[in-house]
């Protein structure tokens, strides 16, 4: 079992949603991002999500987008990605992290250190799950099966527009979870509609029998609570880049943990 799955089940016995909060590696600051990750941990993070910086990120809208190209532009790649995780896991050796991003820097990354480096050395890094937004599930199942031979999950994204045959074809590659994009539109855009989102997640179910995140458009406690009724997990992202983004270095951590411990709260509530 992995981290990720005794994370999920263990929550469940509890009766508790996961909150995973997100944020791109390297920002605001390029040295921040393994003391921020502490931060999120004691605020009431379960597990978490860690952007890895990338110049075209097709799912994601002008707050993390924005994010990114300040992370690139202060040298954060593949490679300081992986070292932030080591640098988690010297005082950490618990909290599940998954690596959200595209395929060009996991490709990119085997080219330049050999076939397989990036599953090898995230795994040595201490990663629990990867989520590669443009792999497609008929596509990864050999990747999918290198991960968790490393002791990894793959993440996929399911969508409103998602068909059941979708749905199936993620089931059958996914594993410690899956996340469902509640907005048809990029990350941060739209406002949320709850009752759609609880409508979706029967049917997911139906396909897919592994816990569900829901992430995208989620802003603030109230909605935090109400997708915490009806999925597994909430995910959070948008909005802790933006409370960050022109802050002082002092100030990003303790503000993260500000925000974050009420979003523990209502999803405990």
């Amino acid at each position: 079992m992995s981290r990720i799955e005794s994370t999920l089940a263990a929550l469940k016995t509890q009766g508790r949603k996961a909150l995973i909060p997100y944020v791109t590696a390297g920002f605001p600051f390029a040295d921040i991002t393994p003391a921020l990750m502490h931060g999120m941990v004691d605020a009431g993070a379960d597990i978490i999500e860690l952007g890895v910086p990338f110049s075209d990120p097709m799912a994601d809208g002008p707050v993390i987008q924005k994010a990114g190209e300040k992370a690139l532009g202060l040298g954060v790649g593949m490679v300081q990605v992986l070292d932030h995780v080591r640098d988690f896991r010297k005082r950490n050796s618990t909290t599940p992290v998954v690596l959200m991003g595209y395929a060009n820097p996991v490709e990119r990354y085997d080219q330049i250190h050999s076939e397989g480096a990036f599953v090898r050395d995230a795994a040595a890094a201490g990663v629990d799950g990867v989520l590669i937004v443009d792999y497609p599930p008929e596509e990864c199942e050999a990747f999918a099966a290198s991960l968790r031979a490393h002791g990894m999950d793959l993440i996929f994204l399911l969508a409103p527009t998602s068909t059941d045959e979708r749905m199936a074809q993620v089931a059958r590659v996914a594993s410690g979870s899956v996340y469902y994009v509640s907005l048809k539109g990029v990350t941060g855009s739209g406002i949320l509609d709850t009752s759609a989102v609880e409508q979706m997640l029967p049917r997911i179910r139906q396909h897919v029998h592994i816990p569900v995140g829901v992430g995208f458009g989620i802003r603030d406690a109230a909605t935090a609570q109400a997708i915490g009724k009806v999925a597994d997990a909430v995910v959070i992202g948008s909005r802790i880049i933006q409370l960050i983004e022109d802050q002082e270095h002092a100030k990003v951590v303790p503000i993260t943990i500000d925000f974050l411990r009420g979003i523990r709260k209502a999803l405990d509530a």
